[in-house]
């Protein structure tokens, strides 16, 4: 196809792309130099450069072939623009993760995206990658985000990041962290992306100057609170599965019932850049936080109960063949909405559905299936909560 063709030759010329994670936010700047600005590909009619991009999306709809809708977005600005408000269409519409913002923004509503986990128990490092199993995709498997295991004094902690071996905070590539306390019962999930602003009267909110911190006192100013993960203590010690429950801050529970939606970022804040990092110094000096970072009425998931099998003797959950080996550290969320399903008319079809499923298909290899209204990140970080050992809640 000589579109894709030219399209791949001039993806080649631009080194910003050729990193390990799904497409640099940051290649706008890089791209958008006055060389090839005023190259010929600028001036193409509007009518046949959309044309020419949404044939080359619709023809590739898996990694690594999406790799030359991403070279659409990194000839220039005006072909970036057009690929990203006119042809890829978010998670939620299109079941397609492209751009790095899609690992924020929910997943789709009618079947969810499958992943897979590696773990490295030498480096303590943890990888997401787009796919069924390492079997079915191989070397083609697209890797999504990273984290690596940090030990504190008070807790472990896990760093997550775009790329697969920089897990710097002053990097570009670093997207949040997984924080637990000391027992390994409570984990935090920050995340660098700012909070949905879901109330106009929070817009122009200033805190009293007792209560305004200071911006330099440590990078955990510059990252906001997005979900609680609970593990319920098992004092007995008796057999069972682990329970749990996560507190999705930044999730309202309307998001789950007929109409509902949830936030949706459209672009992909770092801290690592210069101008993002300015602003949010101002933000915090100034006490204007723009919104709620906890919604009043909260979506809470909990994990599924199983029950228990006669003639093999263990606890057994439907994972519908997506995993193979039993283990303590396999679970499925739901949407812990029976109370409030009366009150806000939430189908019993939409209480019952599998929002995210965790679970062992081999040695360090564990499947990650997740669908709306939680991220690619979101469920990467309750993942990863599972990996902490917890000796008093099972």
């Amino acid at each position: 196809m000589p579109f894709k063709k030219m399209v791949r030759e001039l993806w080649g010329r631009n080194k910003a792309v050729g990193r390990s994670h799904i497409a640099p936010e940051a290649s706008s700047s890089a791209s958008s130099s006055p060389s090839t600005e005023q190259s010929i590909w600028v001036d193409l009619p509007p009518e046949l450069l959309l044309d020419i991009i949404h044939r080359i999306e619709s023809g590739q709809s898996l990694w690594p072939g999406r790799r030359d809708v991403v070279a659409c977005a990194s000839v220039c600005r005006s072909w970036r623009e057009m690929t990203k408000d006119e042809v890829v269409k978010a998670p939620q519409l299109s079941g397609l993760l492209t751009f790095p913002v899609s690992l924020t923004q929910p997943g789709p509503r009618d079947a969810p995206i499958q992943c897979f986990i590696k773990r490295e128990r030498a480096t303590g490092i943890y990888r997401l990658y787009l796919g069924l199993s390492p079997a079915l995709s191989g070397d083609k498997s697209k890797l999504l985000l990273s984290a690596k295991k940090v030990r504190r004094a008070t807790g472990m902690e896990f760093v997550v990041s775009l790329s697969g071996n920089d897990f710097s905070r002053s990097s570009t590539s670093y997207i949040g962290k997984l924080r637990s306390n000391f027992l390994g019962t409570k984990f935090t999930v920050y995340e660098i992306q700012p909070p949905p602003v879901y109330s106009e009267r929070s817009s122009n909110r200033k805190l009293p100057p007792s209560m305004r911190v200071s911006p330099w006192v440590s990078s955990s100013t510059q990252s906001y609170n997005m979900a609680s993960i609970l593990y319920e203590l098992n004092v007995l010690r008796t057999r069972g599965p682990r329970r749990m429950q996560c507190i999705m801050n930044s999730i309202p529970v309307s998001s789950i019932q007929e109409g509902g939606q949830v936030h949706s970022p459209t672009e992909f804040t770092n801290l690592g850049n210069k101008k993002n990092k300015k602003k949010s110094v101002m933000d915090f000096c100034t006490g204007n936080m723009g919104g709620e970072s906890v919604v009043k009425e909260p979506l809470v998931l909990k994990n599924k109960s199983p029950r228990w099998h006669e003639q093999l003797q263990c606890w057994c959950l439907n994972f519908k063949g997506r995993v193979t080996v039993a283990s303590v550290k396999n679970f499925q969320l739901i949407a812990a909405a029976a109370e409030a399903g009366k009150n806000m008319n939430i189908p019993e079809e939409e209480q019952e559905r599998v929002i995210l499923q965790f679970g062992k298909i081999g040695k360090d290899i564990f499947t990650m299936d997740y669908r709306y209204p939680i991220s690619a990140f979101q469920a990467f970080a309750i993942c990863l909560s599972s990996f902490d050992t917890k000796p008093v809640c099972q």
